[in-house]
């Protein structure tokens, strides 16, 4: 089966053609970053319009990149949710309107349920059942995974995510968008003992996670930093405000805690899910930090860690035709209404019917 994958829930235009026995064919992503860089974030009105205009010729150039023409296609799958209501309405359209007009299968796919199967898509993939550890700027989740459509949630984030927090950290830092890789980046200069940070709910039982007091953490060390420095600059000291080494300081502070947290509820998962094997997907899923921790864990516990290639941890149209694929396959599809769900709990997927 050969599928046509759109995504376009936030402010990346991701289009990818699939193929079930050849694998990924062709990939091609447009970044909105530099259209929503002078407002420090996403403006949704200006990303579905972005849409509006680049998700038709990526089309034609991953086809053309795939070699493979419209009645060689079996089906498409587009993004239905969650995400920024415009923008999935641009990819869910124009997905069904081009299945309606070559008379093929189309399928939504939910957003979450791509980042998932993501490392799918690598020559080594995870056998079920795994755990697996959903880190994104609007999402982190900790979910069980038996099969495809087989999730339990086992914890989540009660308020910011590690993406949305590393996102508002990196702004108040002065940091430009998109933050987070950048404090990422700025952490690599950081001195690890001059700030401390707060492990948040981790000296309490459960798995949920809670990201917002780290940035107010993080508000606070960036305020007595700079009054120190202002108080150092009426002395005489050259220094006012923050320097750059203070941010960096600052930056691998908060990097370090975010870290440690997530590992020590990934820990706690899967001594109590007795499983050994560990996925993590999303777009923070590609902090090299991260990584590194999360492999030393498996390591320790004779585990194993999988995630996807740098290009595929963000918003992209792979990990959408992958899934899309696997439901297309068992017979799934949709009627030919365009409906879409900015708010979409991925435990309310079922398994394909096969």
């Amino acid at each position: 089966m050969r599928v046509l994958g759109i995504e376009t829930s936030c402010d990346e235009t991701g289009i990818a053609v699939y193929d079930t026995e050849h694998g990924l064919l062709s990939h091609e992503l447009y970044s909105q970053v530099k259209l929503h860089a002078d407002y420090g974030g996403v403006v949704p009105e200006l990303a579905s319009r972005d849409h509006v205009r680049k998700t038709l010729p990526l089309i034609q150039k991953a086809l053309k990149a795939a070699n493979t023409s419209p009645d060689q296609l079996d089906g498409i799958a587009y993004t239905a949710g969650p995400g920024l209501i415009g923008a999935l309405l641009v990819g869910a359209s124009i997905g069904r309107s081009l299945a309606f007009g070559w008379d093929i299968p189309a399928i939504g796919v939910h957003h979450m349920e791509g980042h998932l199967l993501a490392p799918m898509l690598e020559e080594q993939q995870p056998d079920f059942p795994f755990l697996a550890l959903l880190v994104s700027g609007g999402h982190t989740q900790l979910v069980r995974v038996d099969g495809i459509g087989v999730y339990e949630l086992l914890g989540e984030s009660v308020d910011d995510a590690a993406g949305e927090a590393f996102d508002k950290t990196a702004k108040l830092l002065g940091l430009d968008y998109p933050g987070g890789p950048r404090l990422a980046k700025l952490a690599e200069q950081g001195e690890p003992s001059r700030f401390e940070f707060p492990r948040p709910m981790t000296d309490r039982p459960g798995l949920d996670f809670s990201f917002s007091g780290l940035k107010t953490a993080a508000a606070n060390a960036i305020a007595g930093a700079r009054h120190e420095g202002q108080s150092q600059s009426k002395q005489g000291a050259s220094e006012q405000g923050l320097s750059e080494q203070t941010k960096a300081d600052i930056a691998l502070a908060f990097q370090t805690a975010v870290v440690d947290t997530l590992v020590i509820k990934c820990r706690r998962a899967l001594k109590q899910t007795g499983l050994k094997r560990l996925v993590i997907a999303g777009g923070v899923s590609a902090n090299v930090e991260l990584r590194r921790a999360l492999a030393d864990t498996m390591t320790k516990i004779g585990g194993q860690v999988f995630y996807p290639r740098g290009e595929f941890c963000t918003d992209n149209g792979a990990m959408i035709a992958y899934a899309g694929a696997c439901r297309l396959a068992a017979g799934e599809q949709v009627d030919a209404g365009v409906k879409v769900r900015p708010r979409w709990p991925m435990t309310e997927l079922k398994p394909p019917a096969i």
